[in-house]
């Protein structure tokens, strides 16, 4: 009878037990739904050290609609994140709660550094994205890059090589053009253009390092940068319009043709 009765009260003790975490998870549960949790608010923030000129809350809650659900607890960030990411200015997003019915969404949005084939935009990390170009306000100063696929960071990195070097020379790169043969033609600001051959990086693993024997990229890039100014003195106010860089020892220039004097004119 002894052992009947211990099994009982053993027996009535685990079900007083299972009834109030049976409450408890109940009280949760309904706790968790009252509409205070409800997500009301999204707010947006660019991330530190960047501003936001595309990327809206309307347009952010526009692309949200019907896509999200749950409430403070229940909403999946990852997947919050994922929707985020794929608005046109968004390059990277980090959402997190802020009590009790907030969602943050810190953004960092695409810098376009070019033009890319006259159809997207590539980023200052080298990556391609596809966003409305009448947004940019200085569509105008950006270069067009025109080049294979999967070519994109290797333009980009090249395009700040031409920069550094051209820096002194108070001139730009305004196009790139990459061939199949990854043959490299760049047309400056000044109107000229310049004919640098085959990319001795882009065969190799690391374009840094290149084909062992072969002038790189920046040692073309350097021996007309370093020449142009005494070449060009001894034009004599001509204009150069093309220059060939892939000569082993130097360079070859094409000159605009002479204009036609004002006496030849008039006397036809």
């Amino acid at each position: 009878m002894w052992n009947e009765a211990r099994i009982i009260n053993a027996l009535a003790n685990t079900l007083v037990i299972l009834a109030l975490l049976a409450l408890l998870v109940g009280g949760l549960f309904w706790t968790l739904r009252l509409p205070m949790f409800t997500l009301q608010k999204i707010e947006i923030e660019a991330q530190q050290g960047t501003n936001l000129q595309h990327t809206t809350t309307k347009e952010v809650e526009s692309a949200l609609s019907g896509r999200l659900s749950g409430n403070f607890f229940s909403i999946n960030l990852s997947q919050t994140r994922e929707v985020f990411e794929t608005l046109p200015w968004v390059r990277y997003a980090a959402v997190r709660r802020i009590w009790p019915n907030t969602l943050r969404i810190s953004v960092e949005e695409q810098q376009p550094l070019a033009l890319w084939n006259d159809t997207q935009m590539v980023n200052t990390w080298g990556q391609l994205f596809t966003a409305n170009r009448a947004a940019v306000d200085n569509e105008d100063s950006l270069p067009q890059f025109i080049g294979p696929d999967g070519s994109e960071r290797l333009m980009v990195q090249r395009y700040a090589e031409l920069t550094r070097w051209f820096a002194p020379l108070d001139v730009r790169a305004k196009q790139l053009t990459l061939n199949d043969r990854y043959a490299w033609q760049v047309s400056l600001s000044n109107g000229m253009t310049l004919d640098l051959g085959r990319d001795p990086g882009a065969d190799a693993p690391d374009p840094q390092v290149g084909i062992p024997g072969a002038l790189s990229f920046a040692q073309r890039i350097e021996r007309f940068v370093q020449a142009w100014p005494k070449a060009q003195q001894k034009l004599h106010g001509r204009v150069a319009t093309h220059a060939d860089l892939r000569y082993p020892n130097g360079f070859a220039l094409t000159l605009a043709a002479l204009s036609e004097p004002v006496n030849s004119k008039k006397k036809r």
